[in-house]
C-alpha cells in the first residue's frame, strides 16, 4: 500500500514514519501544502494522511483542490483543534475522516485499514432523479440546464440520496456513509446539511425532491 504523509511536525512526522513502515507502508512523506498537491496530483495513492496545519496551502485547502481536480484517494485528516467547527471544516473539505493529537498510534492504523477497505468500490456512474443529475467524474450537478454549486460533504450527502432513490436512509445510515464511522457528533448534522441541500436543489427550482420521513430518515422522491 502507497501512502502519502502530509505533516510538518518533525517529531509526529518521525513517529508515524517508523510506525506506519511497520505496518508495511511504503510512504512518500511531505512537509507543506505545495508539494502534497504535485504528490497527489501525479502519483495514485491508496490513502492520504493529512496534517490540517500545514504551510501554505493548510491542509483543509488542499483537500479541497484535490476533490475539485476529481482526486478521490481516501484522506485521513489529522489535527490538534478538536472543535465541531474544525470538524466539520475538514469533512467538508473533501476529507473521509478526521483524527485529533494526541492520539493512539493502534487507532490510526484502524481507521487507514477501514479506509483503504472501502477504496476498491467503484464510483458509480451519473446519477440522475429527474432532470436532476449528478456526475462523479466531473465532481458536478444540474438541475436541467442549471448548475448547482456544491460543497464537497452536500455533493457526498446527495450522491448518497441519489444512489438509493425511493429509499429511506436514516440518519445513522448517512453518518456512515457520508461522514465515515468515526464521526463523533451528534446526527443532527444530517438534518443540517439536508436543509443546505434544499436551499441549493429543490427550492430555487420549485421541487420537493428531498423528503423527510418523521422517525425514520431522508429520501429522495422522484416526480418531487
Amino acid at each position: 500500500m502507497r501512502l502519502l504523509l502530509v505533516e510538518d511536525d518533525p517529531g509526529m512526522a518521525a513517529m508515524l514514519l517508523r510506525g506506519l513502515r511497520r505496518e508495511g507502508y511504503s510512504i512518500d512523506a511531505v512537509t507543506g501544502g505545495e508539494d502534497a498537491m504535485w504528490s497527489v496530483l501525479e502519483i495514485d495513492y491508496d490513502v492520504v494522511v493529512l496534517d490540517a496545519m500545514i504551510p501554505a496551502p493548510d491542509g483543509f485547502e488542499v483537500c479541497r483542490r484535490m476533490r475539485e481536480r476529481s482526486r478521490w484517494m481516501p484522506v485521513l485528516m489529522l489535527t490538534a483543534r478538536d472543535t465541531v467547527a474544525d470538524r466539520i471544516g475538514g469533512l467538508d473539505a473533501g476529507a473521509d475522516d478526521y483524527l485529533v493529537k494526541p492520539f493512539a498510534i493502534e487507532e490510526l492504523f484502524a481507521r487507514l485499514r477501514a479506509l483503504i477497505r472501502r477504496k476498491p468500490l467503484e464510483r458509480p456512474a451519473v446519477l440522475r432523479v429527474d432532470d436532476l443529475v449528478l456526475d462523479p467524474s466531473t465532481h458536478s450537478v444540474r438541475r436541467g440546464d442549471a448548475d448547482i454549486r456544491l460543497s464537497p460533504k452536500e455533493f457526498e450527502l446527495l450522491r448518497e440520496l441519489m444512489g438509493r432513490p425511493g429509499e429511506v436512509l436514516s440518519r445513522s445510515h448517512l453518518i456512515d456513509h457520508v461522514w465515515d464511522f468515526a464521526y463523533e457528533g451528534g446526527s443532527n448534522i444530517v438534518d443540517v446539511y439536508v436543509r443546505y441541500l434544499r436551499d441549493k436543489v429543490d427550492r430555487p427550482f420549485g421541487r420537493d425532491t428531498i423528503r423527510t420521513v418523521r422517525g425514520a430518515g431522508y429520501r429522495i422522491t422522484p416526480g418531487g
